[in-house]
């Protein structure tokens, strides 16, 4: 019995293997060393502004874009999307830190009182929060595109 062996080269940060079709992937390396930079970017919430967030990331999302935005496997650039949108909303949860504050916020973006005081008043960790209703209506995709947030997947 012929048993077919699967050759996979790294190159330049991308994994290319030779099942049926050649695609380019990001290695599995690269992916790590990108999400260890983006926590550490979206970590710090103590006296960092809004500005001083979204400016490193910025430049360097748009930087890895450049190198990695041409692979061929849209869904893995469409959850680290996610994934970075879920980093910052975090990082505004933890920065509006009171409760008070937390319901005034979301208030003033746009979610309904209701909603707003179950979240405010919610005893649930900001990352498990970073992916509720309200956050996605206060924060939505939308507002980081305004904020100038470039997106991997489009």
């Amino acid at each position: 019995m012929l048993r077919q062996h699967h050759h996979t080269r790294k190159f330049l940060g991308f994994t290319f293997s030779d099942r049926v079709q050649v695609k380019r992937r990001i290695a599995p390396k690269a992916l790590a060393r990108f999400k260890d930079r983006i926590r550490e970017l979206t970590q710090r919430t103590r006296g960092v502004s809004v500005a001083q967030l979204i400016g490193p990331l910025k430049r360097y999302l748009t930087g890895w874009r450049g190198c990695f935005g041409f692979c061929e496997t849209p869904g893995v650039l469409r959850r680290l999307d996610e994934w970075i949108r879920r980093r910052i909303r975090c990082f505004f949860w933890k920065q509006w830190k009171r409760g008070r504050t937390r319901f005034q916020e979301l208030i003033a973006r746009g979610v309904s009182g209701n909603l707003a005081a179950q979240t405010a008043g919610s005893p649930h960790s900001a990352w498990r929060l970073s992916c509720s209703p309200a956050l996605n209506i206060a924060l939505s995709n939308r507002y980081f595109r305004s904020l100038g947030l470039p997106s991997l997947s489009s």
